[in-house]
């Protein structure tokens, strides 16, 4: 296999095709906005602890931890990421928690008002951070930085996607349960239900369409997405041990920066980079792993009782 193979590959999507992931996502943010309560971001306000630490982990942290990675496994040459994957790792890092994490912060027993509170400002503080961490960290590779320019990639244009696609959804989605309650509360679980397998529908058909480049190039992927989500994860949990949080906000910390949005990333991806193939990939891949990743992260928390249970067993 030539080493620029990966490179010159360009998953087949369309611009309908396009168009109808962009309304997916759209959909799924519409969803989740519909699950935010005013008092999701008022407890912040009351307790911003470990919701700060856990955005510091996500947005200051993991992208330049993710630089300095991408540097590491670039001095080994058995390890050496194409430009492209580097440039996913950076956009996957870019991104803000995804939706999963809420569900598998309960499956792990830890903070779920945490979890949902850093999902809900990770998402606004997105439109802004996602633009300028995948512009910076990407232009300070020289590898990664040849791709930015190829493509002429502006952060105002970013922003404004992100903004169509998060931003916009979010203030639909709160002007609603506003406006029209009893509607919200009618169509909250079958929205989240409908978008969320109009979404894996909408994937699945894109990795259909593009099935021989997947199973030629997924191993190239597989050990740097690994390392890449071990280390967002104990980022998110050991920032919170350092801060001295509860256990049960180190678990919601641990699992909101390890989820990553890499439907996002996908958007991303197609709108901005044409479908560049080691992109693609590694992000799609990263999509597919921190699901799996993320419940085994929950299986092994499980299995370590909380302090508090500790308490009851000894009285």
């Amino acid at each position: 296999m030539e080493p620029v193979v990966i490179d010159q590959v360009r998953l087949n999507f369309n611009p309908q095709g396009l168009m109808i992931i962009n309304a997916a996502i759209g959909l799924m943010m519409l969803g989740v906005s519909l699950d935010l309560k005013l008092e999701d971001f008022k407890r912040v306000l009351k307790s911003p602890k470990a919701p700060a630490i856990g955005l510091v982990a996500q947005f200051l942290l993991l992208p330049a931890l993710t630089y300095v990675l991408i540097s590491v496994l670039r001095s080994i040459p058995s390890m050496a990421l194409y430009p492209s994957m580097a440039l996913g790792m950076i956009l996957v890092a870019a991104c803000p928690g995804g939706n999963l994490s809420n569900i598998i912060t309960y499956l792990a027993k830890g903070n779920c008002a945490i979890s949902i509170s850093m999902t809900a400002i990770s998402t606004v503080v997105a439109i802004f951070m996602t633009p300028l961490n995948l512009s910076l960290w990407g232009s300070l590779n020289s590898d990664t930085a040849a791709i930015l320019r190829s493509v002429q990639l502006s952060p105002m244009d970013v922003f404004v996607t992100v903004f169509v696609i998060l931003g916009i959804p979010l203030i639909v989605g709160q002007v609603l349960i506003r406006v029209f309650p009893n509607l919200a509360d009618k169509v909250r679980k079958p929205f989240k239900i409908f978008s969320l397998v109009f979404f894996i529908i909408i994937v699945v058909g894109a990795l259909a369409a593009n099935w021989r480049y997947f199973i030629d190039y997924v191993g190239l992927v597989i050990f740097a997405v690994f390392l890449h989500n071990a280390l967002a994860l104990n980022l998110g949990y050991w920032s919170g041990r350092a801060a001295k949080l509860p256990e049960r906000d180190c678990r919601a910390t641990c699992i909101e920066v390890g989820i990553q949005n890499s439907a996002l990333g996908l958007v991303l991806v197609f709108n901005f980079f044409d479908g560049l193939g080691g992109m693609a990939i590694l992000v799609a891949w990263w999509g597919i792993w921190h699901i799996l990743s993320g419940l085994t992260t929950a299986f092994i928390f499980t299995r370590r009782k909380l302090p508090e249970e500790e308490s009851l067993e000894t009285t």
